[in-house]
């Protein structure tokens, strides 16, 4: 089967892309590196023709608002035109858990303009919600820094390695499409300023974490609700300090 997979060398696409691959799948990764970029329109026909299924795993460069926005609109419409014009069967795009719940941030209203356009698209689609990667743990501790303190929420969240992101994609892709939203989320759920401690005091940072129900996530403030998922999502394999084991270049 011939599966297009968009953001192809990014941290989620390069082992989506690998996974596909060993499983004997025709797979075309495409970035702007490759010559196909969803922002200008480039390469996307010759791409997507003769594909049976798209995996979007594109990011925006930027989170400012307006250029956030801007990216999935832009590139969702060029895209789903495109994969429309193939007469793709499957469109398979990675969002957030959360999108709906925390709409007051630029990025999140992105995705919820990106997952509009597909279900508006007429093209048989499934919609992967995730919760947070590991490791993206130190950026989320760095958020919150000033000078040897962190500042980090002690909302819930359920977190995933992103191996077990890949795995549930390549899953979803190569399952006939839901038409709606499937939910992928780690094996634990835990309150994130206990999860930045562990991982802070595992790489041996000097950093005190204060848990506080008001820091900002990306300088929003989060409850117990906003970033778990629902009912019966898709677990990864990977707890959390299986991954914090592993040598540092594995992580």
């Amino acid at each position: 089967m011939k599966i297009v997979v968009i953001g192809g060398s990014g941290l989620i696409g390069s082992k989506t892309v690998e996974r596909l691959r060993k499983k004997g799948h025709d797979v075309i990764s495409a970035s702007p590196a490759s010559g196909v970029n969803t922002i200008t329109g480039e390469g996307l026909a010759q791409a997507v023709a003769g594909s049976q299924v798209v995996i979007d795993l594109s990011n925006s460069p930027s989170f400012e608002e307006k250029a956030v926005v801007a990216f999935f609109e832009t590139a969702g419409r060029n895209l789903l035109a495109a994969e429309n014009a193939a007469a793709v069967g499957h469109h398979v795009a990675l969002s957030v858990v959360g999108t709906e719940r925390l709409q007051g941030s630029g990025y999140f209203k992105g995705k919820a303009a990106q997952e509009n356009l597909i279900r508006d698209s007429g093209i048989p689609y499934t919609i992967v919600h995730s919760t947070q990667f590991f490791e993206f743990t130190g950026a989320i501790a760095q958020t919150g820094t000033v000078g040897q303190v962190t500042h980090v929420p002690t909302a819930y969240f359920q977190p995933i390695f992103s191996d077990d992101v890949a795995d549930a994609m390549v899953a979803v892709a190569l399952a006939p499409p839901v038409n709606g939203i499937v939910e992928i989320a780690g094996p634990e759920k835990m309150r994130m300023s206990d999860l930045v401690a562990r991982y802070l005091k595992a790489i041996k940072d000097p950093r005190q974490v204060i848990g506080d129900s008001h820091a900002r996530y990306y300088g929003y403030e989060i409850d117990d609700g906003t970033l778990v998922p629902g009912a019966n999502p898709r677990i990864g394999a990977t707890r959390f300090d299986d991954w914090l084991s592993r040598p540092p270049a594995q992580r």
